[in-house]
């Protein structure tokens, strides 16, 4: 148990370690958390403060009717970019974290670039 864990915190070092030396604090980052049952997408600024968030614990009951996954990330995306594009934020780098780039991860990915988000 303890070797995959190590596994993980070891990707997600890596992760951000490229990110921070392609990045050069000159843009703004997506980072995302995925639970077995919700996705969480936080917008973190070049400071290292919290200037956006959103989750699919937000969504409305009638948005969820009859949606699982990959499109209940989908509209977290959208709704996260758009929060994104009111606060004067358009580029930005993602970090995915210890996950891979599939799944629910790539679905919110799309839909912030389909929704106008750079990166």
């Amino acid at each position: 148990m303890s070797d995959s864990l190590s596994s993980s915190k070891k990707r997600q070092t890596r992760v951000r370690n490229n990110i921070k030396k392609r990045n050069k604090g000159q843009r703004s980052r997506i980072s995302v958390f995925r639970s077995n049952k919700n996705i969480y997408v936080q917008l973190i600024g070049i400071d290292g403060n919290i200037i956006n968030s959103y989750s699919s614990t937000a969504l409305d009951k009638n948005e969820l009717l009859g949606k699982k996954g990959i499109d209940i990330a989908k509209l977290v995306g959208i709704k996260f970019a758009k929060d994104c594009l009111t606060k004067g934020v358009t580029e930005v780098v993602f970090d995915k974290g210890c996950y891979l780039y599939s799944g629910r991860v790539k679905a919110v990915a799309d839909s912030c670039r389909e929704a106008g988000l750079q990166f």
